[in-house]
């Protein structure tokens, strides 16, 4: 990427894909470009404090002046539906992309073609989400706008996140990933594959990149210390109980019919 853009032409330059906060490179690793993180925080430090009006009966918003809600026309090919969801200036939404009642998507985020971000779900700031993705009722992917070097939350193509799953400190989600409902992944979550027997994020420096194909439970295990043995407690953790087959993939169909045709927008990358 040898684009960089400040200010306005920044947020522009992220609404339309042109620049994205993460992306993948010639090896196939995600790299973070930590200028646009540098730059947005530049902007939100400069911006005063303003009213945006929303042209609804509501009072509307007070928000740093920069970072109006989005408005999307139907050439946008995005559905935004009503019930009180936003998108923040300075976000990608890909054409085929259906939002559904409340939801929101903050500056800096990235959600590729055919993605559905279900009701009370969160794409917090910086966040990269792939094609074809289910983000489910009350999928929370956190922000990671600081440090600017820190990876963000990633989600990639044809993963399924489920209902009130937690996603944060910049997890990653392999493609075509499932993340059963309740699953809640940080930094600090051990995860245990038990198919491959083998646990993951063991580095306390680096995230828990979930493998593509995977699914994904909540599950629990033994706290440390005779007082944990004694009174039989457990902590949480993440259990790989599978790599999905088409048995899986039959079980875990998103709604086409909804969603419609859709594919990646001229010249805008793939998650």
């Amino acid at each position: 990427m040898t684009e960089r853009p400040a200010g306005e032409a920044l947020l522009d330059a992220l609404e339309q894909g042109r620049v994205r906060v993460a992306e993948r490179d010639a090896a196939g690793e995600w790299i973070v470009h930590a200028w646009v993180k540098e730059a947005l925080l530049e902007i939100f430090r400069s911006s005063p404090t303003a009213s945006h009006p929303t042209g609804t009966a509501d009072a509307g918003f007070v928000d740093k002046r920069a970072f109006p809600p989005r408005r999307f026309r139907p050439e946008d090919g995005v559905r935004l539906v009503p019930g009180g969801s936003a998108v923040r200036r300075g976000a990608y939404l890909a054409p085929g992309v259906v939002c559904m009642p409340p939801m929101y998507v903050n500056v800096g985020a990235w959600v590729g073609a055919g993605t559905m971000i279900d009701s009370h779900a969160l794409v917090g700031s910086c966040a990269q989400v792939g094609e074809r993705v289910h983000l489910s009722a009350g999928a929370q992917l956190g922000g990671v706008l600081e440090p600017a070097r820190a990876r963000p939350v990633i989600v990639e193509d044809d993963a399924l996140v489920g209902g009130n799953c937690g996603l944060f400190d910049g997890v990653l989600v392999g493609r075509g990933a499932v993340i059963a409902a309740g699953v809640q992944l940080t930094a600090s979550t051990p995860v245990f594959d038990l198919v491959r027997e083998e646990q993951l994020g063991r580095d306390p420096g680096r995230p828990p990149a979930i493998p593509p194909d995977a699914v994904v439970i909540p599950g629990t295990r033994p706290a440390r210390g005779a007082y944990a043995a004694a009174h039989g407690l457990q902590q949480a953790c993440a259990l790989i109980v599978k790599y999905r087959d088409a048995r899986t993939d039959a079980a875990t169909a998103l709604e086409d019919a909804l969603r419609g045709p859709a594919g990646p927008a001229p010249g805008a990358p793939h998650a």
